[in-house]
This record gives C-alpha cells, structure tokens and sequence, in this order.
C-alpha cells in the first residue's frame, strides 16, 4: 500500500525508527540523481532506507547504504551496486547550512522518506541530533501516557451518548 505525501507525492520508503533514535530539527526535501533502471524499481516501492545516512563531501550531498533492489526486466549486463552513493540535489545556500551544522553542533543527516513528487524521485532529508537511552525512555512513556488519555477520553464519550 503506497501512502500518501504531505506533498501529494508517493512515499514509497520510509525510516520509522529515524523518529526514535533522533530528535529531529529541520527537514530539507533533495532530489536524487539515479539512473533509468533504480528509478523504475524505486517505483514499484523496492527501497531501503533503514540503514541509511547522508554526508558532505567537496560542497555536494551523497546518501550512503540506500538499497534500491535491481529491476529485473532492466539491463542486466550492467548491473549497479543496490547500495552505492547517490548524489543528492541541494541548493548550495542549503548545503553551506548543513555543513555548518553538521560540523560545529553534532548533528547528524538522517534520510526519512523517499516519495515520489511530479515525477521526480525526492528523499526528505532530516537534521538529527541523537538521542540518549534516557531520552528513548522518555518519549515511550509520553506517547504510552497519550494512548491512555486518548483510550479515557473515547471511553467517556462512549458513556456520555
């Protein structure tokens, strides 16, 4: 089941435990340079972005350990690595920042989406600070302490008709 963007694009790859090992800050949206065959399986929801990261190299983004499985009816006398580094497109006022950031406060470039936007594959970019056991501990308590606001308060409403 492909879900749909905030943007209206496709998200087809999703890191769910991104929010659980980072505090998130910032989101940048970057395009991906890919070749013809790693967009087709990226279409068809064929993706991997678990384990992935982002750096900075030379003044340009590259995410790193993004598995895109090989499309079978593509070219198979020249198959691609499924976890090479892809070029990511930032503008370069966008990539000065991360470098900033990156370098002086600790953060860290997580990918947590990637979707597909008229027809351009797009991967959203999170800047990430790490989060600490306690701080893990923390945010399950909080989001258990919703559900059981969120159960009470349905219960009540149950009994008030």
């Amino acid at each position: 089941m492909v879900k749909k963007n905030e943007n209206g694009g496709k998200v087809l790859a999703q890191n769910k435990k991104a929010s659980h090992d980072y505090f998130i800050e910032d989101t940048f949206e970057c395009g991906m340079v890919l070749t013809g065959t790693e967009i087709k399986s990226l279409r068809q929801s064929r993706a991997n972005i678990g384990d992935a990261f982002a750096t900075i190299r030379n003044g340009e983004a590259f995410v790193h350990n993004m598995h895109i499985s090989p499309f079978e009816q593509g070219n198979r006398s020249n198959p691609t690595d499924p976890t090479r580094a892809r070029k990511l497109l930032l503008k370069k006022v966008e990539i000065n920042k991360l470098i900033g950031l990156t370098k002086q406060q600790g953060y860290t470039l997580v990918p947590l989406k990637v979707y597909v936007r008229n027809g351009y594959a797009k991967l959203l970019l999170g800047l990430g600070r790490g989060k600490k056991l306690y701080d893990k501990r923390d945010t399950a308590a909080k989001r258990d302490a919703d559900r059981d606001i969120q159960r009470a308060l349905r219960e009540r409403q149950k009994v008030a008709r």
